[in-house]
């Protein structure tokens, strides 16, 4: 992938369909103005923008990965719609979050991964434990795996958790020392996940400077609001922790193999 390509769509939310209580955060399905539905994130849900922040990098990791992930766009909401919602719930929601939100694109009659039932191939897994390990996403367990099947293949949804060392002091990104991430042993696909020296090399590969950088140029201003310190130079901060873990990637590889062992 080069990184010039980077880019997302921006569209406008011009029906609220209906929201998706199964989420903490209350996402919605809504319709844009290019015809298509939608999965909103909204900024003014509990995490705040941090979650969209993690939500765009962590999805534009995968799909340089070459994983499979329904299309992020931004997506804009006037304020109208938090004067017509009659729920007051989901009125504030929307209220706190016009402007500029992050939404997946709805990948109809997609059913929900089950591990009892669909088997994945060694590599995929893999790859999805490896990438949960890079960016300590702690949302992929059995109990909410945040994977679906959508035309018998695998793609991944939800990455707002991911990154969760943002919500932390300012200096999050500057520990040298590699970070433990004892929650691999939870991953709900572990267990599958026999190739992960193969994956870590190609995903060193494939997870250059500069793309790094241009995912993380795609963060949008208004979504970086720590105080003291310039959305550049926050975003700086995202591409030196990624840099910083990349370099110490056989230190969660072998954290995982060992949490694998220990499953199996």
């Amino acid at each position: 992938m080069l990184a010039s390509d980077l880019s997302l769509r921006t569209v406008d939310v011009t029906r609220y369909v209906a929201p998706l209580r199964e989420g903490g955060s209350l996402p919605a399905l809504v319709e844009a103005d290019d015809g298509f539905l939608y999965v909103v994130k909204f900024r003014g849900a509990g995490q705040g923008p941090k979650a969209l922040v993690a939500e765009l990098i962590v999805g534009e990791l995968a799909r340089a990965l070459g994983m499979k992930l329904p299309e992020l766009v931004f997506i804009r909401l006037n304020e109208a719609f938090g004067r017509t919602e009659p729920d007051e719930e989901i009125q504030d929601l929307l209220r706190a979050s016009t402007g500029l939100n992050l939404a997946l694109h709805y990948l109809a009659r997609a059913s929900t991964f089950d591990p009892l039932v669909t088997t994945v191939d060694a590599r995929l897994a893999s790859q999805v434990v490896w990438l949960d390990a890079l960016t300590l996403n702690v949302d992929r367990t059995a109990r909410n795996t945040n994977l679906l099947l959508w035309n018998k293949e695998l793609w991944l949804i939800d990455h707002g958790a991911a990154l969760y060392v943002h919500h932390t002091a300012p200096n999050w990104a500057e520990q040298t020392k590699p970070r433990a991430f004892p929650q691999v042993k939870d991953h709900v696909l572990l267990p599958l996940a026999s190739e992960l020296a193969a994956v870590d090399a190609e995903g060193r590969a494939r997870l250059t400077p500069d793309v790094l950088r241009a995912i993380v140029a795609l963060v949008p201003d208004e979504w970086l609001l720590e105080p003291d310190r310039t959305p550049e130079q926050q975003r700086d901060a995202y591409v030196q922790f990624l840099q910083n873990r990349l370099v110490a990637s056989e230190t969660f590889v072998q954290e995982a193999n060992a949490a694998r062992e220990a499953l199996i």
